[in-house]
């Protein structure tokens, strides 16, 4: 983990936050932020910005630039929720639930693979075997 950044008590239901965040997990970071411009979702507003936060904080304190890096885990976990009441019918009071959501995202280091060449030497082909057939038998009629 190269960077962290957490916002809380955001006013948006954590259930709604994720569909948005698996449409990012596990990319790199140039390519989530094309994906989030895109995305017409409430909750993209707040996840561009804890990835922005992220970003430079990783920029500061490592000098990585963006395509060195990719979303190595987001999740959104459920806060606090604020209640109300709403006048319901024959004079009861009905709950009405605000969620809210805390969202963590943590960014790494993209590892990058080199590709050596090793040169082989060619296995000998094998000689076929002579298979011996075997005749049909004969019918006793």
């Amino acid at each position: 983990m190269i960077s962290r950044a957490i916002a809380r008590y955001i006013r948006t239901s954590p259930r709604k936050t994720r569909k948005v965040i698996d449409l990012i997990r596990g990319l790199p970071v140039v390519k989530a932020q094309i994906i989030l411009a895109s995305v017409n979702k409430r909750p993209t507003v707040y996840i561009k910005r804890l990835l922005h936060s992220a970003l430079d904080s990783a920029e500061k304190r490592f000098s990585l630039s963006p395509s060195d890096l990719y979303i190595s885990s987001i999740r959104a976990d459920g806060g606090p929720m604020l209640k109300r009441h709403r006048a319901a019918s024959m004079g009861r009071a009905m709950m009405i639930k605000h969620r809210t959501a805390h969202i963590v995202l943590e960014l790494d280091k993209i590892k990058r693979i080199e590709k050596k060449v090793v040169e082989t030497e060619k296995p000998k082909a094998k000689k076929k075997k002579a298979v011996a057939t075997k005749k049909p038998a004969k019918s006793r009629r």
